[in-house]
């Protein structure tokens, strides 16, 4: 959020924090509140579906919302590739960030991958059960989960998900056979989204899984394994507890509490991460319960974009003393496999992010910024000061009220003839300066913010009549309590390493006011 959002919520809270103190549960309820209610709440008048309101503009969810009514196109519309430069590195030397680790990236992509699900033979369309569903681990559908379950009701098995053992190590089942055919047994799940032709070698280390992205790196996939394990292990304890229970019962209830644990993380490791401020924001559903902002979720066409953080991962990644370069990551769980998860874990979580924003996008990944510019014009967005007014910004009078950054300007003025309304969402999106203390810049700050919480929190689990221990188990609910890290779940696997080292947070940062 902008510090003036900031500003406001410590006025509303009485100074209740010192400059580098941490906020209770009361002032995490106002913050939310306040950021949440800076813009119009759901259900959304528009969607992709048509340019107008229509029943089925409102009702069919296959079709992504909207923020704001289509718009005509502005007066200048760049070719998309002459917008690579306002990417692209102008000297090639990439900036990296001085607050985030890899393990940033890395949980915002697997987060991300479960709810933003843009059907690409269709822009306008959409996959995604538009909830934080934990679907790359489950699957999209009651059939997909099925797939991916034992399904075995002897003693000792019940409730589990589909794994296998390499070494002492669990993962998930492999999907395809030696010779690069998908096993039978799981050819009902959405295959991975191979764009270009692999060795069957590598195709042959991807895993059996409920997201078509979920192997997209093995940071991807070591995110899902971790999340595989703790449900197996908490499937087992229930067992253990609960004798009389069978595999369906015990499937069902771990799945209860794997969603809101996940939830946990996402708010109190995750969002607190992003937050510029040194308040600690607390996931706790009953801020949503009376919200006038509770509504049911649909993602929009706006958040599919603002979430294409390119720049944010490094160039090359030391794994373990072996230089990998990032294109050379994706759809590959080898360097995974060779490593094992805590190694994995401790990889990401020791080596800087890149920054975000312009001008640091890796050569290999520019196409994806000019589809995410094409895709927000096929979807007719409005222009990115319209979205600044939408979200209770003011409005950019001129390219420096954009960035500071002169190469920036200069970019922007000579792209959009200097019109400074004519700039479009996506590129004046990522041209924003980073807000201080923030990985993020303000625009993006802000609807990352509201769309975090306004459908993390309303989540059906977390609703007033389901959140408590009827659902979960009195052990469950605990457990979902005592979560607030990704640290917490591998403790729990038997790690070695501190649950505060598995950070997305550079050691060397501080959240002290006078911190960079």
């Amino acid at each position: 959020m902008s510090n003036s959002l900031f500003d406001e919520v410590l006025k509303l809270a009485g100074g209740a924090i010192d400059a580098c103190g941490w906020a209770d549960s009361a002032l995490s309820k106002v913050m939310v509140n306040k950021l949440v209610e800076c813009t119009r709440n759901r259900p959304h008048p528009w969607s992709t579906t048509s340019d107008y309101t229509s029943w089925k503009s409102l009702t069919d969810r296959t079709y992504q919302a909207r923020h704001l009514p289509a718009a005509e196109a502005p007066g200048r519309q760049p070719d998309p590739d002459k917008i690579d430069v306002l990417f692209a590195r102008p000297n090639g030397t990439q900036t990296f960030s001085n607050k985030s680790t890899c393990l940033f990236p890395a949980f915002a992509q697997y987060l991300t991958d479960g709810f933003i699900r843009t059907d690409p033979n269709n822009r306008a369309k959409t996959t995604s059960n538009h909830e934080i569903d934990l679907c790359p681990l489950y699957g999209r559908t009651e059939a997909q989960t099925l797939i991916l379950r034992e399904n075995d009701n002897s003693q000792g098995s019940r409730g589990r998900l589909k794994s296998q053992f390499i070494g002492s190590e669990e993962f998930p089942c492999f999907l395809y056979l030696p010779n690069g055919t998908v096993k039978p047994e799981f050819v009902g799940l959405d295959q991975p989204l191979v764009g270009i032709p692999i060795p069957v070698s590598q195709l042959t280390t991807l895993f059996a899984v409920g997201g078509d992205r979920a192997n997209s790196t093995p940071f991807s996939s070591m995110m899902n394994t971790l999340l595989l394990r703790e449900h197996n292990r908490v499937a087992g304890e229930l067992e253990r507890q609960n004798q009389s229970w069978d595999d369906e019962r015990v499937f069902q209830t771990a799945r209860n509490i794997m969603i809101p644990m996940f939830i946990k993380i996402v708010v109190e490791q995750y969002i607190n991460h992003i937050s510029p401020t040194p308040v600690n924001f607390v996931a706790d559903p009953s801020v949503a319960w009376t919200a006038n902002w509770n509504r049911p979720n649909w993602v929009t066409a706006e958040f599919s974009l603002l979430y294409r953080w390119h720049s944010l991962m490094p160039d090359v990644i030391d794994w373990q003393g072996t230089d990998i370069a990032i294109a050379n990551l994706g759809l590959n769980n080898k360097p995974l496999l060779d490593v094992g998860l805590e190694a994995a874990f401790t990889i990401a979580a020791v080596q800087p992010a890149a920054k975000l924003g312009a001008l640091n996008t890796n050569a290999a990944l520019l196409p994806l910024e000019r589809l995410a510019v094409l895709q927000a014009r096929s979807n007719h967005l409005r222009g990115y000061n319209a979205y600044r007014v939408q979200f209770g910004l003011p409005r950019a009078e001129t390219f420096t009220d954009i960035s500071s950054d002169p190469r920036i300007v200069t970019i922007l003025q000579d792209l959009y003839e200097n019109k400074v309304d004519d700039v479009e969402f996506y590129p004046g999106l990522f041209s924003e300066d980073r807000v201080p203390k923030c990985p993020l810049p303000g625009l993006l700050l802000r609807m990352v913010g509201v769309d975090a919480f306004s459908q993390a929190l309303t989540n059906p689990l977390l609703s007033e009549h389901v959140y408590n221990e009827k659902t979960f188990t009195a052990w469950g609910f605990q457990l979902i309590k005592d979560t607030r890290c990704l640290g917490d779940l591998l403790a729990r696997q038997g790690a070695k390493i501190h649950p505060k080292a598995v950070t997305m947070t550079l050691p060397s940062w501080s959240y002290c006011w006078d911190a960079p």
